[in-house]
């Protein structure tokens, strides 16, 4: 049985990942009108309600369908490229880097902030799974971010291809051998988030899950 949680996106745990999800149902809006109004025209067709002598040569209905289409792709490029922006921006006050670094397959961590700590994250075997715990997403070891805090994500690779996504958080980046790519995360919501791979990436490309745990600045100092 299904319940409207399971019907709509991922809950944010960021800002930027709020911003996607307001983006695209601002688009569905947009999208929903675009096929009311081209259906509502169809059936007035069907029905014989327009002429050929009100549809052909109409010089306000061309300016309409002109003018329209060139309105609706500025509602939707402005808050797109707002929101690209957005995406690219690293605030230089960033208190935390974690590094990210895909392998065959799984994932290595590093932590300068912790004191240059390094740790590999490899997928739990389903006969280790713990109550509530999730099958092909739990790992032995998480990644840890402090809540409310701007951390910079660097991401690269030692093999393949690889990308790190974690959708909570509106992060995708991809991890390419000999490339240094970089995003800001500012966690808003304590908890533990779920990604995967989402790159092909060989034969256990879908074994590789990603698990970040979020937590309060004073624990996440503690560790």
């Amino acid at each position: 049985m299904s319940i409207w949680g399971q019907l709509n996106l991922l809950d944010p745990a960021s800002l930027i990942q709020a911003e996607m999800i307001l983006f695209h149902d601002h688009a569905l809006m947009i999208i929903l009108g675009i096929f009311t109004l081209v259906s509502f025209m169809g059936l007035l067709l069907l029905k014989s309600k327009f002429t050929t002598r009100r549809v052909y040569e109409a010089q306000t209905l061309e300016i309409l369908w002109t003018i329209l289409p060139a309105g609706l792709l500025v509602a939707l490029a402005l808050p797109s490229l707002r929101l690209l922006y957005l995406l690219d921006e690293h605030p230089v006050d960033g208190k935390n880097v974690l590094k990210v670094i895909g392998k065959q397959w799984y994932w290595s961590y590093e932590s300068p902030v912790l004191g240059n700590v390094m740790f590999d994250s490899y997928m739990m075997p389903t006969d280790d799974l713990g109550p509530g715990e999730f099958r092909l997403l739990e790992v032995d070891n998480r990644a840890i971010l402090p809540l409310d805090v701007c951390s910079l994500v660097l991401n690269t690779s030692a093999d393949v291809i690889h990308s790190w996504a974690l959708p909570s958080m509106g992060v995708k980046m991809d991890s390419v051998p000999g490339r240094l790519n970089s995003s800001s995360i500012e966690p808003k919501v304590v908890g533990v988030f779920y990604g995967q791979c989402s790159e092909i990436c060989g034969a256990n490309h879908a074994f590789m899950p990603i698990a970040v745990e979020v937590v309060p600045s004073d624990v996440f100092m503690s560790i």
